[in-house]
């Protein structure tokens, strides 16, 4: 419900601020330098928390709609964390997570800007979670720990370089749920492939 509301004032926004809209559709690729899960509070007396640095991949599809200054997005990730695990209290390794977001991108990440520029984003939405994805170890199965997809309100803001489709940036995630208090924080870098623009550089004839 949270999402579908930030979602509508998005929409809102661009109807009353974008007259001649352009429409772009791609993908997003995502890797998380760094990436640290917190699993929802539990009876067990276990540590909750599992984290990765660099193996960590998404990859998803992402539509763009806007103009050369601003842009709204909506894309979704599926991703996975190779060598996640918690280090002070090791019950298994991995993690995968399934990001849906919002975003409103302004400069050289709106994705419609021909012109090489320095741009940013914000953004908000839901995020799907697992730890310990490879399975739990014996002892931990033992005591009936669940290791399953939790959900996270999430937030993210990024920094980085755009042109003719092509967008490259720094992010940092953050994602809590007031009710079972999973948390996870994210600090990475995303690439976004705007297809119909990208098809233009091609084109020796176009304007882009």
């Amino acid at each position: 419900m949270k999402f579908k509301f930030f979602t509508s004032i998005l929409l809102l926004f661009f109807a009353l601020h974008i007259g001649h809209a352009q429409f772009g559709y791609g993908l997003t690729f995502q890797n998380d330098l760094y990436q640290r899960f917190t699993n929802p509070e539990s009876a067990e007396d276990v540590y909750r928390s599992a984290g990765s640095a660099i193996l960590n991949f998404a990859i998803g599809p992402k539509i763009w709609v806007g103009g050369k200054k601003a842009s709204l997005s909506v894309e979704g990730l599926a991703g996975i964390g190779v060598l996640g695990l918690a280090v002070k209290d090791y019950k298994g390794m991995g993690t995968s997570y399934f990001p849906i977001m919002a975003k409103l991108n302004f400069n050289g990440l709106s994705g419609f800007d021909k012109e090489g520029k320095m741009g940013f984003f914000i953004g908000g939405g839901v995020q799907y979670s697992r730890t310990e994805l490879y399975g739990l170890t014996s002892k931990y199965e033992a005591l009936g720990i669940d290791r399953s997809l939790f959900m996270t309100y999430v937030a993210q803001a990024g920094y980085g370089f755009g042109i003719s489709g092509f967008g490259v940036s720094g992010t940092l995630k953050y994602g809590w749920n007031p009710d079972t208090k999973a948390n996870l924080l994210a600090v990475g870098v995303q690439w976004d492939f705007n297809a119909p623009k990208l098809k233009k550089i091609q084109d020796s004839s176009s304007s882009l």
